[in-house]
């Protein structure tokens, strides 16, 4: 397997410029929702050059080229930052809470309160 290399379409991202979600090579057909292929060597060196728009030299790449290492590291890398949630077995720093006495936008009067107050202390005077 040392003339092998896995290879996967860039998932679907309009704003980022990846558009494709399928693309046919030597009789191989790449989907984006499925994932990595593992492939022969000449397939992943064409496969490298391949644009999201085809004759645009400025077009993001279409594939994701790497060695069995790399596309394990790079799936990590992914899935720690798809999980937005904590988990109660993650190492969480205390949240503290505010000490009494401290002052909230609840202790400040409000707007209209003020401009009576204002107004009030004008007339008198």
């Amino acid at each position: 397997m040392d003339n092998t290399y896995l290879v996967r379409l860039k998932a679907y991202d309009a704003r980022r410029g990846h558009v494709l979600r399928r693309y046919t090579y030597a009789g191989i057909k790449f989907q984006e929702e499925r994932g990595w292929y593992r492939v022969e060597k000449p397939v992943a060196d064409y496969l490298r050059t391949v644009r999201q728009l085809p004759g645009d030299a400025y077009s993001p790449l279409a594939f994701d080229v790497s060695t069995d290492a790399e596309a394990k590291a790079l799936d990590a890398t992914e899935a720690d930052e798809a999980r937005v949630k904590r988990s109660a077995s993650d190492e969480l720093k205390l949240s503290a809470a505010r000490p009494a006495g401290t002052l909230t936008t609840e202790d400040i009067p409000k707007a209209s309160e003020e401009k009576d107050t204002r107004r009030g202390k004008r007339e008198k005077d």
